[in-house]
């Protein structure tokens, strides 16, 4: 095992060398919070999902997930963040490990702490430190992983930062909303919708009248928006259908969670996990996303569904699961695409291992086909999206957590006619996934 003094390299390690190892932080004398960033060539943060901690505690990728519990040797209270660095895309060239201050106090108060690098077979390299290593710091660059002739390596930092963790999340590039957390109160969201958003008031009132009618005007779930950027959307994304059904999403993303806040991933080739579309950011959101993430190649609703998954429930890191894994929140997800997917396979695995898990997959598909078994209409033999009907009816789950539908258009359906439809299987979901223990009571 390795020693690393303040500042020093360690050159190349068998662990780094095989890209998959623990990094586990130990701290006494502090309450310290630990946070990760995936950084490109000019030392920003890749994407605000790329930056790691308690509250968002995996990347998109899988690269990086948050440790808890016990370290090598069977060291307990060690936080941490678990690497398969082989995860990480081509575009992150450093991933830093930070620490900031929990409440008062400054890093010199610090009895001692440190960074242990371990794998399977125990540790191999610590980086110590005491509080007379700092003065007045209230976070720490504690060290880094980083790419360096196509193989990676660690450095020993102990930077330190005389603000907290929003210092951190501004030198790498991110940004902090300095404006204080929004009350949780039904009120709180009609007064932020006139203040922010007014032109969403009346999806709001639509997306509750469509509660109301199936009793679920008080449920409480997170939502999640999954976008198709294949090359056929462009159409859709140019005159700003995708922006309107977006706006139309987060209605019911603020009558689920008064939050006003819905999550988002774009796949084409690859799947993109963005910051939440907001009351503060909603204006002109998909024009924005599109702008950083160009329309691709390609389609494939397996590697979106698996990124999902993995977002919502990191554990599992979005593979096979065999048993129910019962959450406090369900997570309603509403999948837009235009095409075919070329993984569908990986696509009807994640589905039905989904099944064990308090996720609600709304398909919809923009073109011809069934637009949906409420509305009888079988008698449609031609269809643009066979698969995505299968799924529907997929064989194989420990519930049925899918509902499918297709629009010619966006916007075909009035707003009250489009909520009606996303309700049309959700409360039966809810009910099976209580009875399969799913969701807590």
């Amino acid at each position: 095992m390795e020693h690393i003094s303040k500042g020093a390299r360690v050159t190349l390690v068998p662990a780094i060398a095989d890209r998959m190892f623990h990094a586990g932080f130990v701290a006494t004398g502090l309450a310290l919070d630990l946070a990760s960033f995936a950084l490109d060539a000019n030392g920003k943060l890749v994407d605000e999902p790329y930056m790691t901690f308690f509250n968002q505690p995996v990347t998109p990728c899988g690269g990086v997930r948050v440790l808890a519990g016990t370290g090598a040797g069977g060291q307990t209270g060690v936080q941490g963040f678990s690497f398969d660095l082989a995860r990480l895309p081509a575009i992150v060239e450093r991933v830093v490990v930070t620490a900031s201050i929990d409440g008062a106090g400054v890093m010199s108060q610090l009895q001692s702490g440190y960074l242990s690098l371990y794998a399977d077979a125990g540790e191999f390299a610590r980086f110590a430190f005491t509080g007379a290593d700092f003065a007045s710091e209230r976070a720490l660059m504690v060290g880094e992983i980083y790419r360096r002739n196509g193989q990676w390596r660690f450095m020993a930092s102990g930077q330190g930062f005389d603000g907290g963790l929003d210092v951190l999340v501004r030198h790498f590039g991110g940004v902090v909303d300095d404006a204080p957390a929004p009350a949780k109160s039904g009120v709180d969201l009609e007064k932020r919708l006139q203040q922010k958003a007014p032109q969403l008031v009346s999806l709001v009132k639509s997306a509750t009248v469509s509660l109301q009618k199936v009793g679920l005007q008080t449920h409480r779930a997170r939502v999640c928006l999954v976008l198709d950027i294949s090359g056929s959307m462009g159409a859709l994304y140019k005159r700003g259908l995708v922006q309107q059904f977006a706006e139309r999403i987060l209605a019911l993303g603020c009558k689920f969670d008064d939050d006003g806040e819905i999550d988002v991933f774009l796949f084409g080739r690859n799947v993109h996990h963005l910051a939440p579309m907001g009351l503060n950011n909603w204006t002109g959101y998909v024009q924005h996303i599109i702008d950083r993430h160009p329309l691709e190649g390609d389609t494939r609703y397996g590697a979106a569904l698996e990124a999902v998954r993995r977002f919502y429930f990191p554990d599992g890191a979005g593979g096979e699961r065999r048993s129910p894994q019962r959450a406090d929140l369900p997570v309603y997800v509403m999948f837009v695409t235009d095409g075919g997917t070329s993984d569908q396979g990986m696509a009807e695995r994640q589905v039905r291992w989904s099944s064990n898990e308090a996720i609600f997959w709304q398909f919809m598909g923009i073109g011809k086909g069934r637009k949906s078994k409420s509305r009888k209409l079988a008698s449609f033999a031609d269809s643009d999206f066979p698969f995505l009907e299968s799924l529907d009816e997929l064989p194989g789950r420990l519930v049925d957590n899918a509902n499918y539908f297709s629009v010619a258009s966006p916007d075909e359906y009035s707003d009250a006619e489009l909520y009606d439809l996303l309700m049309a299987e959700y409360p039966d979901w809810l009910r099976a996934a209580r009875g399969a223990g799913l969701l807590a009571e």
